[in-house]
Protein backbone atom coordinates (compact mmCIF):
# COMPACT_ATOMS: atom_id res chain seq x y z
CA UNK A 1 0.00 0.00 0.00
CA UNK A 2 1.57 3.59 -1.04
CA UNK A 3 2.07 5.70 1.67
CA UNK A 4 -0.71 8.54 2.17
CA UNK A 5 -0.41 12.18 2.25
CA UNK A 6 -0.92 12.38 5.56
CA UNK A 7 -3.16 12.51 8.54
CA UNK A 8 -6.43 14.82 7.75
CA UNK A 9 -7.53 16.40 11.06
CA UNK A 10 -11.42 17.47 11.29
CA UNK A 11 -12.57 20.05 14.07
CA UNK A 12 -14.83 18.14 16.09
CA UNK A 13 -15.58 20.50 19.09
CA UNK A 14 -14.49 23.23 21.06
CA UNK A 15 -11.88 22.09 23.83
CA UNK A 16 -14.47 24.16 26.19
CA UNK A 17 -17.79 21.46 25.05
CA UNK A 18 -15.94 19.12 26.49
CA UNK A 19 -16.76 18.17 30.20
CA UNK A 20 -14.54 16.12 32.43
CA UNK A 21 -14.89 12.32 32.41
CA UNK A 22 -17.93 12.79 30.24
CA UNK A 23 -17.82 11.16 26.50
CA UNK A 24 -19.31 12.97 23.89
CA UNK A 25 -19.57 11.10 20.39
CA UNK A 26 -19.00 12.76 17.33
CA UNK A 27 -18.78 11.61 13.63
CA UNK A 28 -15.96 11.95 11.51
CA UNK A 29 -16.50 11.28 7.94
CA UNK A 30 -18.84 8.99 9.10
CA UNK A 31 -17.06 6.96 11.19
CA UNK A 32 -18.30 7.19 15.17
CA UNK A 33 -15.98 8.45 17.99
CA UNK A 34 -15.77 9.10 21.35
CA UNK A 35 -14.03 12.17 22.51
CA UNK A 36 -13.05 12.36 25.98
CA UNK A 37 -11.16 14.75 28.33
CA UNK A 38 -9.91 13.15 31.29
CA UNK A 39 -6.74 13.74 33.38
CA UNK A 40 -5.50 16.94 31.56
CA UNK A 41 -5.61 14.80 27.96
CA UNK A 42 -8.26 14.48 25.63
CA UNK A 43 -8.44 11.17 23.40
CA UNK A 44 -10.77 10.01 20.87
CA UNK A 45 -11.50 6.33 20.34
CA UNK A 46 -13.96 4.52 18.16
CA UNK A 47 -17.13 4.61 19.35
CA UNK A 48 -18.99 1.25 19.42
CA UNK A 49 -17.72 -1.50 21.73
CA UNK A 50 -16.29 -4.41 19.91
CA UNK A 51 -18.38 -6.99 22.02
CA UNK A 52 -21.66 -5.88 21.84
CA UNK A 53 -21.84 -3.30 19.21
CA UNK A 54 -23.24 -0.40 21.09
CA UNK A 55 -21.90 2.85 21.48
CA UNK A 56 -19.28 3.25 24.19
CA UNK A 57 -19.85 7.48 24.98
CA UNK A 58 -23.05 6.01 26.81
CA UNK A 59 -20.90 4.35 28.87
CA UNK A 60 -18.27 6.02 32.21
CA UNK A 61 -14.70 7.38 32.04
CA UNK A 62 -12.57 6.35 35.03
CA UNK A 63 -8.68 5.62 35.51
CA UNK A 64 -7.81 7.00 31.96
CA UNK A 65 -10.53 3.80 30.99
CA UNK A 66 -14.27 4.04 29.37
CA UNK A 67 -16.50 1.49 30.35
CA UNK A 68 -19.20 0.16 27.73
CA UNK A 69 -22.62 0.47 29.95
CA UNK A 70 -24.29 -3.08 28.43
CA UNK A 71 -21.86 -5.62 29.71
CA UNK A 72 -18.87 -3.43 31.63
CA UNK A 73 -16.08 -3.97 29.01
CA UNK A 74 -13.65 -1.21 29.77
CA UNK A 75 -10.64 0.30 27.03
CA UNK A 76 -7.81 1.97 27.88
CA UNK A 77 -8.31 5.44 26.04
CA UNK A 78 -4.74 5.34 24.97
CA UNK A 79 -4.63 2.13 23.15
CA UNK A 80 -8.15 1.00 22.57
CA UNK A 81 -7.16 -2.14 24.46
CA UNK A 82 -9.94 -3.88 26.38
CA UNK A 83 -8.71 -4.65 30.54
CA UNK A 84 -10.76 -7.81 30.82
CA UNK A 85 -13.69 -9.85 29.73
CA UNK A 86 -15.99 -9.90 27.80
CA UNK A 87 -14.27 -7.74 24.89
CA UNK A 88 -11.26 -9.59 23.83
CA UNK A 89 -10.91 -7.05 20.64
CA UNK A 90 -9.47 -3.55 21.05
CA UNK A 91 -11.32 -0.74 19.42
CA UNK A 92 -9.48 1.76 17.31
CA UNK A 93 -7.48 5.09 18.94
CA UNK A 94 -7.69 8.11 16.89
CA UNK A 95 -5.20 10.96 16.90
CA UNK A 96 -5.96 13.94 18.51
CA UNK A 97 -4.65 17.49 18.48
CA UNK A 98 -5.89 21.08 20.22
CA UNK A 99 -5.65 24.05 18.10
CA UNK A 100 -6.23 27.50 19.82
CA UNK A 101 -5.90 28.07 23.33
CA UNK A 102 -8.40 29.64 26.09
CA UNK A 103 -11.93 29.89 25.28
CA UNK A 104 -11.10 29.14 21.27
CA UNK A 105 -9.09 26.16 21.69
CA UNK A 106 -10.74 23.58 19.19
CA UNK A 107 -10.51 19.50 19.14
CA UNK A 108 -8.99 18.01 15.80
CA UNK A 109 -9.07 14.52 15.35
CA UNK A 110 -8.34 12.39 12.08
CA UNK A 111 -8.88 8.88 11.26
CA UNK A 112 -7.16 8.38 8.60
CA UNK A 113 -5.78 5.16 8.51
CA UNK A 114 -2.02 4.94 7.74
CA UNK A 115 -0.21 1.60 7.62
Amino acid sequence: MAAGTGTAYVRVCGLSELEEDTPRRVEVGGTPVSVVRTEGEVYAIHDICSHANVSLSEGEVEDCQIECWLHGSRFDLRTGKPSGPPATRPVPVYPVKIEGDGPEAAVLVSVTQES
